[in-house]
């Protein structure tokens, strides 16, 4: 046996070769490819998506418009908006639907004016805040008189606002909205959630996402305080969820002419299964319910006495929240209760209102899985009009990301629509009577239509009155009367024959009727007498 040689080193460890070769590498190498992993890390986290804009815009920023084949709205008024039938492109900076929602809540570059406030005051006590902001405030700056912030008899269309979760009208999205549109010749007020715009609860009624009795009751006060004015509803996430709610509970009765739902989470059920699957998801539900128990530290008088405050103050989430202060105040039994009844998806089939709605497919906050896409295309009444790219409320376009891409287009379809025949006109006849029992909730109001005095207090005017007037005429003989006299003048003159020739016809071919009758009850009479003898 051969002995080794003993000038023969052990070969060495292949990871010893290959940390001395890693070791040869500059360490500024090593830097770079970090920069470049976290880079495309990042991009993806944040669904970054300047790149496909950039090279694919053309083919991935187009508006998909759904609707009816049937629809006139779409054939008389989308048809002809140019915006709708672009295309969306973000900023570049903020190609992100995480920046865009988190840069809009931030800052959102709002413009910058003030609103003029009028205290609405409900039939059950609650306090509204309505802010107002003009044409006439965005041309001249002039200041008015709090109590005349327009003309009974003008006939500027208003634009009514419906704002999101404790969202008021100092939000920036609301301040870009009805600054611009306000700045195209209409009136716009914000009807502020209870609670919310520095006015406090004073009853025990709070707002949640499917209560529709405050906008029901602001409609009716602006249709009776401004009767010429046509009125158009705009809502926005949660109030977008309101609005399509309301217009699906009246139908044909509603004053509105046409409406516009920006982000609405449509089924808050599955809203509430998207917000907590992933870590993102989580984050904006942890930003949310911060911000529901800030809203609750405003008013927790009223939440310590109806709810459960404890609770509220431990709530990790919305459906926590929702657990512990909306079920409770609200009376519904269960969480999954409660979004079922108030989600907006259930009553689509019932609008009957020129309805947009838009939402953005990577809205992080509003799941594109919750879209009823098949229940809008069933309705002839409604056009849905969905991105690829927006996020939630967000939507900015242009280098500086000064504007909104969905208050243009809200802006075009509202002004296309009031200038066409296709605007809603409310059927008169179809109001409620006092003896109808409903399935739908209680108005806050008895009337539809009401009257601030200046004590504060709120009455039904005029609305009610007529209404008794007409039953009561309905219930009456007389009018059954006048009404078989019309009708029978109308027989004369249309026939051209005289009142004494149309009677003896009627006579002389009713008689032969009337013998047979009279034959066949004689007869009947007697067969029994007949059968008894034989």
């Amino acid at each position: 046996m051969e002995g080794k040689d003993p000038n023969l080193s052990p070969s060495p460890s292949p990871y010893d070769l290959l940390f001395q070769a890693l070791s040869l590498i500059p360490i500024h190498h090593y830097l770079l490819a970090l920069f470049f992993i976290s880079t495309i890390f990042f991009y993806n986290f944040i669904e970054f998506h300047f790149l496909g804009d950039a090279f694919l815009r053309y083919f991935r920023c187009s508006v998909n418009l759904v609707y009816n084949p049937d629809s006139s709205l779409y054939h008389g008024v989308v048809s002809r908006c140019r915006i709708l039938h672009g295309r969306y492109v973000a900023t570049p900076w903020l190609a992100s639907p995480h920046i865009q929602t988190c840069f809009l809540n931030f800052h959102g570059l709002p413009p910058v004016f003030s609103y003029r406030r009028q205290l609405f005051l409900a039939s059950d006590g609650g306090t509204i805040a309505l802010d107002w902001l003009t044409n006439s405030d965005v041309l001249d700056g002039a200041l008015h008189n709090q109590s005349d912030i327009t003309k009974e008899e003008d006939t500027t269309p208003i634009a009514v606002v419906i704002p999101g979760l404790t969202s008021d009208s100092s939000s920036a999205y609301l301040k870009h909205l009805a600054y611009n549109t306000a700045k195209t010749g209409w009136n716009v007020v914000i009807s502020n959630h209870r609670g919310l715009g520095g006015v406090s609860v004073t009853s025990d009624r709070f707002y949640n996402a499917g209560w529709t009795g405050d906008i029901r009751v602001v409609l009716g006060y602006l249709q009776q305080k401004y009767p010429k004015a046509p009125l158009f509803a705009i809502g926005t996430s949660i109030g977008a969820n309101v609005l399509v709610k309301y217009l699906g509970e009246e139908g044909e009765k509603t004053p509105l002419r046409g409406a516009v739902a920006i982000c609405s989470p449509w089924d808050l059920l599955i809203g509430d299964r998207f917000i907590c699957r992933t870590f993102k998801q989580k984050l904006y539900d942890k930003a949310l319910t911060i911000g529901l128990q800030g809203y609750a530290q405003l008013h927790e008088p009223q939440y310590s006495r109806l709810a459960n405050w404890e609770g509220i103050k431990k709530s990790r989430s919305i459906r926590d929240f929702d657990n512990h202060a909306t079920c409770l105040v609200g009376k519904f039994e269960t969480v999954d209760t409660y979004y079922r009844k108030s989600s907006s998806t259930q009553y689509i089939g019932n609008v009957a209102v020129p309805l947009l709605c838009i939402s953005a497919l990577d809205d992080p906050l509003c799941t594109k899985e919750a879209i009823p896409w098949d229940e809008c295309r069933a309705n002839k009444n409604i056009v849905l009009a969905t991105t690829n790219h927006g996020g939630h409320l967000a939507f900015f376009e242009g280098l500086t990301g000064s504007s909104l891409w969905w208050v243009r287009a809200t802006n075009e379809f509202l002004g296309a629509l009031s200038c066409s025949r296709y605007m809603h006109i409310q059927k008169i006849e179809e109001k409620r009577s006092s003896g109808s029992s409903g399935k739908q909730e209680p108005l806050i109001s008895q009337g539809p239509y009401l009257n601030i005095a200046e004590d504060g207090l709120v009455a039904a005017v005029k609305y009610e009155k007529d209404t008794n007037t007409t039953a009561l005429k309905q219930r009456g003989r007389k009018p059954e009367e006048d009404v078989t006299k019309r009708s029978f003048k109308e027989l004369c003159r249309q026939t051209k024959r005289p009142v004494w020739l149309l009677g003896y016809i009627g006579m002389v071919t009713g008689f032969p009727l009337l013998g047979l009758l009279l034959n066949y009850l004689f007869r009947k009479k007697q067969r029994p007498t007949t059968t008894s003898k034989s």
